[in-house]
């Protein structure tokens, strides 16, 4: 393999693709959904497996913000009520086990964000009141072109295997969210810092 014209290739697509990704989204959804964390009294995360990563490393930014944030299997995590925001990233838009938490949320009278690849999705058609739509290739993709499936329409195609472009872009989107986030509330990079860990 020639590693080097292999590398700048992939490089290359991949840096093309998210650049598509990050054009294609919805400014008056993004709004929504920055307004809803910074106003929120408490935010839950909740993401499976990759997508999970991206969503933890959300929950910590949230906190060197100042805003109380639970990872959700966390054991110390607390009581989710009215005034909360659930923020639950759900790339394929239907994922089964995540069904009974979204129920419990709905009936805490939390508010429930979704991020999604698929917004027609059963889960989020039925739980969502905050859809933010990411346009990029989920796994297992493909199968939402099924009969009965939703359809995973308007999406950037990649040439990365299985949910590795919307993982990817969910952490970087994160990022990107955590500072208008903080530009919302009024704080700045220092005061984020200053909540950093000083126990290393």
């Amino acid at each position: 393999m020639d590693y080097k014209t292999e590398y700048q290739q992939m490089t290359k697509a991949v840096i093309e693709e998210h650049r598509q990704v990050f054009e294609k989204l919805d400014m008056g959804e993004l709004g929504v959904f920055v307004e809803a964390v910074a106003g929120a009294k408490r935010v839950f995360v909740m993401g499976g497996g990759r997508e999970g990563i991206s969503c933890r490393g959300f929950a910590m930014r949230l906190a060197h913000l100042g805003k109380e944030a639970h990872w959700i299997w966390d054991d110390t995590a607390v009581a989710m009520g009215p005034g909360d925001l659930f923020v639950v990233s759900e790339g394929s838009g239907d994922v089964g086990m995540f069904g009974y938490v979204l129920e419990k949320a709905k009936q805490s009278g939390a508010r429930i964000a979704i991020i999604t690849g698929m917004p027609d999705g059963a889960q989020v058609k039925k739980y969502a009141d905050i859809v933010l739509f990411v346009h990029s290739t989920v796994y297992l993709g493909k199968a939402g072109e099924a009969p009965g499936k939703p359809k995973q329409h308007d999406v950037v195609p990649t040439r990365q295997p299985m949910g590795n472009q919307y993982e990817q872009h969910l952490y970087m989107l994160l990022d990107v969210i955590v500072i208008f986030v903080m530009k919302e509330m009024g704080q700045s990079y220092q005061e984020m810092e200053n909540r950093h860990r000083n126990i290393e």
